[in-house]
């Protein structure tokens, strides 16, 4: 295992290939990691971890024994929908006066949580059925352990080392899944919510790809992910270029992280908003999770739909005992933003934990 600290360590040797080695890195960087590559100070905590697997061993099946799901108390909003609407009224004051044109507002849904990780995963992932999902658990040493457990449907980056190609697949504009494809493909906010950050993706691209590679090449799609009451419409646009020669993954990462669908644009003041806005660290919840391969290909799922539990372990079961849980939920803040409609889109992408959580949404 690979683990990168707040203030220590280097990104490079995070991505090292093993030696000799044909094979894979999975797990997650923080979204916090974006702070350290711009520059920022006071990070803490872990900024990443990698796990090593063998590709060779084929598709894992997931399984949990339900019988070994047992859940605490219902999941609450820390901000509350009062706290949120604010947080959107204050983001939306930041867009009048100029600051930014976009902001990506999150808050975090907790609880506890007793119980295996595994069996979680395997009943959420039931409805999910994310395309860029992982889960990972992990022993954190004096009897403690974490879980993050992506559902996440959201390409941020897929890279292909042999022929230089990368491509990102931001997604703006969210519907519950039996909603109208119509209206959301016609709607204006989230047209001009998508379109702001396809442009930043390009830009960002643009710092590590070859001149005029970098292209648009879906501006809008609809896409409809998962099944059942946690079901969801997604806007998606599909941007690709060709990466230069000599450019590592460590310079990539350097140029697109965190995301831009999670930030807003300007990345770096949107991202100082949401520090002050929000109240709380992300961890890795809007970093992302992902494969790293030792010929420098990757490809990576944007850590959004991401359960996080940290807590005590019983050593005998690798269960959870009494764990604090969080899931975080956001939406894009752009000009005409109304904030009842923005708490209504983040509690629609809590709705893939209704099989399993009781979600207290005021």
């Amino acid at each position: 295992m690979r683990r990168l600290e707040g203030g220590r360590d280097s990104l490079g040797s995070l991505f090292a290939p093993w030696a000799g080695g044909r094979g894979v890195w999975a797990g997650w960087l923080s979204y916090e990691l974006g702070r350290e590559l711009a520059g920022g100070v006071g990070t803490s905590g872990t900024l990443a971890e990698l796990h090593r697997v063998d590709p060779s061993a084929g598709a894992v099946e997931i399984r949990g024994d339900q019988s070994r799901l047992c859940l605490g108390t219902p999941l609450r909003s820390g901000m509350g929908r009062e706290g949120y609407l604010a947080a959107v009224e204050q983001g939306l004051e930041y867009i009048r006066a100029g600051d930014v044109y976009q902001v990506n507002l999150a808050h975090r849904l907790g609880g506890r949580f007793r119980g295996s990780a595994e069996a979680l995963y395997a009943a959420l992932v039931e409805g999910a059925r994310p395309r860029h999902g992982l889960g990972v658990v992990s022993m954190l040493g004096g009897g403690m352990g974490r879980a993050v457990l992506s559902l996440s449907p959201e390409l941020f980056l897929s890279f292909d080392a042999g022929t230089r190609r990368i491509v990102t697949r931001p997604m703006k504009g969210t519907r519950p899944g039996d909603g109208d494809e119509a209206e959301l493909l016609g709607a204006t906010k989230d047209r001009a919510e998508l379109a702001m950050i396809v442009d930043l993706m390009r830009n960002d691209l643009g710092r590590v790809c070859e001149f005029g590679s970098v292209r648009v090449e879906t501006a809008r799609e609809i896409e409809r992910h998962g099944v059942g009451r946690g079901a969801v419409l997604q806007a998606t646009a599909t941007v690709g270029g060709v990466v230069r020669e000599g450019v590592g993954t460590a310079e990539i990462l350097g140029a697109t992280f965190p995301p831009g669908s999670v930030t807003g644009a300007p990345k770096i003041r949107a991202m100082e908003i949401i520090r002050e806005l929000e109240g709380f660290g992300r961890g890795p919840y809007c970093g992302c999770v992902g494969t790293f391969a030792d010929d420098g290909s990757f490809e990576l799922g944007v850590a959004i739909r991401t359960v996080v539990i940290e807590g005590p372990v019983c050593g005998e079961t690798g269960e959870f005992v009494d764990a604090e849980i969080s899931y975080c939920v956001g939406a894009g803040i752009v000009a005409d933003s109304d904030p009842e409609s923005e708490w209504r889109e983040t509690l629609d992408k809590a709705r893939v934990l209704e099989p399993v959580f009781h979600i207290d949404a005021e």
